[in-house]
């Protein structure tokens, strides 16, 4: 489990508007847990993200833990699994134990690892009786803490899981207006005037969150190293045409 304590603002964000709501809510209801506990009621705090690589799923953990003024504890589920074959399930109860007595926002990444479906062929006893030890932890956990489970393949989740959840939310690809604002926040000051955007949002367009933000990262080192005093759209554009170029290679 790594623990971390991130810095990272919810207007750094970029996503649909129905999504940053479904985020300040869960935000809102954290901070006046108290009042809703006054009337039997718990604030939301199990949380499931679906998306493709890249998306913003580990950026929205990131962000709660830090407008909640929380850690963050990412736990990688498939090294757990991987390493811990046939004590899965203990190590399982030792998280919940911390989320019960260490309040905090806990990441449970790359979760299909153990949330798979349980009547799939090629399944064995020992991950059925993973998934059933972590169905029955979730459901009987009542701590404070925010259990954030992210996952790429949801066609792959036991549907026994949705319901354990009090919200489910799902990350697309940015659309053409949320890429230029991801660029806009990115860049900054560092943006040159001029600026080509159309040939960048075309040429942009395969791309996720964090490939986009990468390739602005990495076009203004290129812009500080060249002793340039603004990133133009040809210096990003070459960084962003190296992001598709990977992308190629590794359908080949």
């Amino acid at each position: 489990m790594i623990s971390d304590n991130p810095d990272i603002a919810k207007s750094a964000m970029v996503i649909p508007p129905a999504l940053e709501t479904r985020i300040d809510r869960i935000i809102h209801e954290y901070r006046q847990q108290s009042k809703l506990k006054a009337h039997g009621l718990t604030h939301r705090r199990k949380i499931l993200l679906i998306g493709p690589p890249g998306t913003g799923k580990t950026m929205t953990a990131k962000v709660l833990a830090h407008e909640l003024r929380l850690p963050l504890h990412t736990i990688q589920v498939d090294r757990l699994v991987t390493k811990f074959m046939g004590e899965t399930s203990a190590k399982l109860r030792q998280i919940f134990d911390l989320i019960q007595s260490k309040v905090g926002v806990y990441l449970f990444d790359e979760f299909d690892a153990i949330g798979g479906e349980r009547s799939l062929e090629n399944d064995v006893g020992e991950m059925r009786r993973v998934l059933n030890a972590f169905l029955q932890f979730i459901e009987q956990d009542a701590s404070d803490s925010i259990i954030v489970a992210a996952t790429n393949s949801p066609k792959l989740l036991d549907r026994a899981l949705f319901r354990r959840f009090d919200d489910v939310m799902y990350y697309e690809p940015p659309t053409d207006e949320e890429r230029r604002r991801l660029i806009e926040n990115v860049l900054g000051t560092y943006l040159g005037s001029r600026f080509a955007w159309k040939q960048v949002i075309a040429d942009s367009r395969d791309l996720s969150h964090a490939e986009i933000d990468q390739a602005c990262r990495d076009a203004i080192k290129h812009m500080i190293l060249s002793e340039k005093n603004a990133v133009t759209a040809t210096d990003l554009l070459m960084t962003i045409n190296e992001k598709n170029d990977a992308h190629r290679g590794s359908r080949r």
